[in-house]
């Protein structure tokens, strides 16, 4: 072959393999709004303060990454999903369980969605049914590990 036909075959064998990557499912939810990553830090603070999920999304996944270095154990950082009305009952709750437990109450069903306590330079990754969202509700994400509420909590809404 020469160079020119080598040229155009790695030119269209490169925009197959695009094609293909852009039709998996892992693509799809990452561009369909059905994924997002929040970043959490050393200074008790998401990267974000609003999550928007889709209507049209059946499952939506939280990625949290610690960007921080400090260990879980005095810097941990969860993200968890409840009603904004039972955001105060969770915690308290969720302080009983202690960090062996997430700082989660086991089988809080007022708890939408939870991702494990992590440290620094760690990541976790959740899932939860987007029907679980009314949009007559008000809904808020927050970090359940004592104290870590006041810098760190957002508004969940459905779009």
């Amino acid at each position: 072959m020469t160079t020119q036909r080598l040229f155009i075959a790695s030119v269209i064998l490169f925009f197959i393999a695009v094609f293909i990557l852009s039709t998996t499912p892992a693509a799809e939810a990452a561009t369909n709004g059905c994924e997002i990553t929040v970043e959490a830090n050393d200074a008790m603070a998401f990267n974000t303060k609003s999550i928007e999920v889709s209507r049209s999304c059946k499952e939506f996944t939280i990625n949290l990454k610690h960007v921080g270095k400090i260990a879980k154990n005095v810097m941990g950082h969860n993200l968890v999903i409840a009603k904004a009305s039972d955001l105060q009952a969770v915690l308290d709750d969720g302080a009983k369980a202690g960090i062996a437990g997430d700082y989660i109450k086991a089988k809080d069903e007022r708890v939408i969605m939870a991702t494990k306590v992590i440290g620094g330079g760690e990541s976790a990754i959740a899932k939860f049914n987007v029907s679980k969202l009314n949009a007559a509700d008000s809904y808020t994400f927050f970090c359940s590990f004592p104290g870590h509420v006041f810098g760190m909590k957002g508004s969940v809404k459905l779009v």
